[in-house]
């Protein structure tokens, strides 16, 4: 059975999604941005100012969901400019304990709101 997970901890869904999808035991997010989840910009043209706020966003989705960041099993990375990985790495670090999931982390020409980095992920819930 589908569940859709919503919670204003977090920026609503500027589309025809849903923030996450539960199905059975897992929990799978839409992508998160740096946007603050109040005034519906972006907290800052920063990349650390925008991970953290993404992470931020996302692990309020995922609590939301009934998981909890130690319960992601794959995280998918979105940068517009593969530069960015390093600093982007450090913050992520924060938010994630060993075994830190799996992960992906692509380079895009652009992002929702001009957004530099984005994530998705999957949890068990």
């Amino acid at each position: 059975m589908r569940k859709a997970i919503q919670t204003d901890k977090a920026p609503a869904a500027i589309g025809p999604y849903s923030q996450a999808i539960k199905c059975g035991n897992f929990l799978f997010t839409a992508g998160q941005i740096g946007m603050d989840p109040e005034t519906k910009e972006l907290v800052s043209d920063n990349i650390g100012w925008q991970t953290t706020q993404a992470l931020e966003n996302l692990k309020a989705v995922i609590e939301a969901g009934g998981s909890t960041m130690d319960k992601v099993v794959k995280v998918t990375v979105f940068l517009t400019d593969l530069g960015d990985f390093l600093a982007v790495n450090k913050i992520y670090g924060e938010f994630f304990s060993e075994p830190c999931p799996a992960r992906s982390c692509i380079e895009v020409s652009a992002l929702p709101k001009h957004a530099r980095v984005e994530f998705e992920a999957i949890a068990e819930v």
